[in-house]
């Protein structure tokens, strides 16, 4: 719990106020910017994601992010271009459908890519299963509500006028105790 309440202060497992994420995924120590993927792992990933069914550019960026329990979502300046690569090395084929956006099917040479890289694959994948079960425990969501919660109700009831010293010891006290109960779980 205290780790939670840490990362809700400072900034969250991917560096973003309250636990949020910045625009373009994690970050790093310091606030740099940190690759969600390594080299080529992006492609992989799309390319098991469209041997699962044909995909277009969005809903391949939404299934990414779901994985990842929604901690996570390549920009599409990023994913367009890998689906371009993966067009261009024979990896997947456009398939006709309705509408403007390209969709992506796997083809036997991207099966056989897939599997030469199994392992690889497996890693990229398992990255972001992680990625959504660490975004599952530290969501305090709850925690910043009750916080906010608590911050209205003390500028209201310390805002009243004639707040006497005995109402500021008695609410001291009180967050006093709640502090040392939440030390305690």
């Amino acid at each position: 719990m205290r780790e939670a309440f840490h990362a809700m202060r400072h900034g969250g497992p991917f560096g973003g106020p309250y636990g949020g994420r910045p625009e373009g995924g994690p970050r790093g120590r310091g606030g740099e910017r940190r690759r969600m993927f390594e080299s080529g792992e992006l492609r992989l990933v799309l390319l098991k994601l469209i041997e699962e069914q044909p995909r277009h550019g969005y809903d391949l960026i939404r299934e990414i992010e779901t994985l990842s329990g929604g901690a996570y979502a390549p920009s599409p300046g990023v994913v367009y271009p890998t689906m371009t690569l993966l067009l261009d090395m024979g990896l997947a084929d456009e398939q006709a459908s309705d509408g403007p956006r390209k969709l992506l099917a796997i083809t036997e040479a991207g099966r056989q890519h897939l599997a030469e890289r199994a392992d690889e694959v497996a890693t990229a994948m398992a990255r972001l299963t992680a990625l959504a079960k660490v975004t599952e425990r530290t969501d305090a969501a709850p925690v910043r509500r009750a916080m906010h919660n608590l911050r209205a109700a003390l500028q209201d009831r310390l805002a009243l006028d004639g707040v006497t010293r005995e109402t500021q010891l008695e609410v001291a006290r009180i967050l006093d105790e709640a502090a040392s109960k939440i030390e305690r779980l």
